[in-house]
């Protein structure tokens, strides 16, 4: 592993980024510090800790006999710039350092945390965890192993070496672009947030991972007007990567889309409502399935009988040309993570397989209540909260169907493209959803935009009455966080072109 200061091993090799609005971005030598064999020299370092200390803290935690106990390390360093009306009117940046400390004993969770990494404030924030339990004292682990990792999302440069002044210059220059789009163009905004997490996990069984976790995201929105008529719509990336995802191809696409995605809503109406067929778009409807299906697939929904699959296990939930997955191995997309958030390393987890329902998403506690391994899906917003079963980047697998074969299959319904705002009942999975823009289907062809539309449903029901799943899987491009219990994480989502025979729409009348 590295063992040097955070500045040190940040050595520059060479200059530009092929960007013409931004000369001043570098290419660095940073190499990141995820997917580590070893994590004790550099995130040791990074927390002022040693193994001494961590063993005195879980004496502490395991003092009344807890079953296990897991401390959480977390270091963040967050910035943001908004720019708009042509001026930057907000930045930001917040610094994040703590630790969790978490007590297991039966189904009792005691959890405490302290921005304080001293020894004394660890051992007391372990004690107030450890207040579930009732027992002889257990022993701390005499040494740690630490858990091999793999890669998602290999980085080169730190945002730390990243000049303010570059991004407010590639904010502008996108800004410049949005008014030249469009003549009818009045206002823009355009936001930009990046992160760098260092996350240290060890338990008391031995274990010790770690991992670096990078992030941004960059969205441009617009509002035009058109005969006193004004429409609003934007569009967004998202990557856990480093600067260099956002190539001049990239940079120039953000505009290009925000602008058109505004300006179709002038010609769009809001369609007659009833219950139609919908054709969900590739990509951004990866929404509804994360909502109004994905979130019934977390264990401890299943675990407490909130969830509707709950009793389905290993049983039929969709046509067999129907797999879901939830993913936290796709290399540099959002919801990704090397490891959880309780050390557990990602994978890839085949939730529905040929329509047939076969694990949920587990964390540590509720794979022990089922008796199978964790998912590696044990996320927590921050060293504040404990962790949960949550989801990373969920998707549903391409099909055997074209997509205009679908579509040429229905006689009046219609395409779903952009989603916004949505309400789920996680139990039964009843859901609303708005949706932003999409088009009418008429005859088994495409015609004219429609907006302002709202699809009423069950996720079960929905799932079942999938007829046709297109060969065009994509992800969603932008940036997505799940609410769950009062904790937001960064997740993303993705479908091919879906058919659903019958979904109610809620537009005119």
């Amino acid at each position: 592993m590295i063992q040097m200061s955070r500045r040190d091993f940040v050595k520059v090799t060479g200059t530009g980024l092929a960007l013409a609005t931004l000369p001043g971005f570098i290419r660095t030598g940073f190499a990141g510090v995820g997917a580590g064999d070893n994590p004790y020299n550099f995130y040791f370092q990074r927390f002022g800790i040693d193994e001494d200390m961590i063993r005195k803290v879980m004496a502490e935690a395991l003092h009344y006999g807890g079953d296990y106990c897991d401390l959480f390390f977390q270091n963040e360093l967050s910035n943001s710039i908004r720019l708009q009306d042509n001026i930057v009117n907000s930045a930001s940046t917040n610094v994040t350092l703590g630790v969790g400390i978490r007590v297991l004993n039966g189904n009792q969770t005691g959890y405490s945390f302290t921005e304080d990494i001293t020894l004394s404030s660890m051992k007391a924030a372990a004690r107030t965890a450890a207040g579930i339990a009732s027992g002889s004292a257990k022993a701390a682990p005499q040494s740690f192993n630490a858990t091999k990792l793999m890669n998602y999302y290999d980085t080169k440069v730190s945002y730390e070496d990243v000049g303010v002044k570059d991004k407010v210059g590639m904010l502008q220059a996108i800004n410049d672009d949005v008014f030249k789009e469009d003549p009818r163009v009045v206002k823009a905004s355009v936001n930009f947030s990046d992160s760098e997490k260092y996350i240290l996990v060890v338990n008391s069984e031995g274990g010790i991972a770690s991992d670096y976790q990078p992030m941004l995201r960059i969205s441009v929105g617009c509002t035009a007007e058109e005969d006193g008529r004004r429409e609003n719509n934007y569009f967004d990336y998202s990557a856990r990567d480093d600067i260099n995802f956002l190539t001049e191809a990239k940079l120039k696409r953000l505009p290009r889309e925000a602008v058109a995605r505004t300006v179709k809503l002038f010609a769009a109406q809001t369609p007659p409502a009833g219950e139609f067929p919908v054709v969900l778009s590739a990509g951004s409807a990866g929404i509804l399935l994360h909502e109004a299906i994905g979130h019934g697939m977390e264990a401890d929904f299943n675990r407490q009988g909130i969830s509707v699959y709950s009793e389905k296990m290993n049983k039929k939930i969709a046509a067999p040309f129907v797999t879901i997955v939830d993913n936290g191995t796709n290399p540099n997309i959002r919801g990704s993570i090397n490891v959880d958030d309780e050390g557990v390393p990602s994978e890839e987890t085949v939730l529905v397989e040929d329509g047939v329902l076969r694990t949920y998403i587990h964390d540590r506690i509720s794979a022990k209540h089922y008796g199978v391994k964790p998912t590696g899906s044990g996320r927590r917003e921050s060293f504040k909260h404990y962790p949960m079963p949550r989801m990373r980047n969920t998707y549903m697998r391409s099909g055997p169907h074209e997509f205009d074969e679908m579509i040429a299959s229905v006689d009046y319904g219609i395409l779903a493209d952009q989603f916004t705002n949505g309400q789920v009942n996680i139990g039964p999975g009843d859901f609303t959803f708005y949706v932003k823009s999409g088009s009418l289907i008429e005859n088994g062809k495409i015609t004219a935009p429609i907006k302002d539309v709202n699809i009423i449903g069950n996720g079960p029901d929905v799932l079942e009455k999938v007829t046709m799943v297109a060969n065009d899987m994509k992800m969603a491009e932008g940036g997505w966080t799940c609410g769950k219990n009062g904790q937001g994480v960064p997740v993303s989502q993705g479908m091919p072109s879906v058919l659903v025979s019958s979904i109610t729409v809620g537009g005119r009348g």
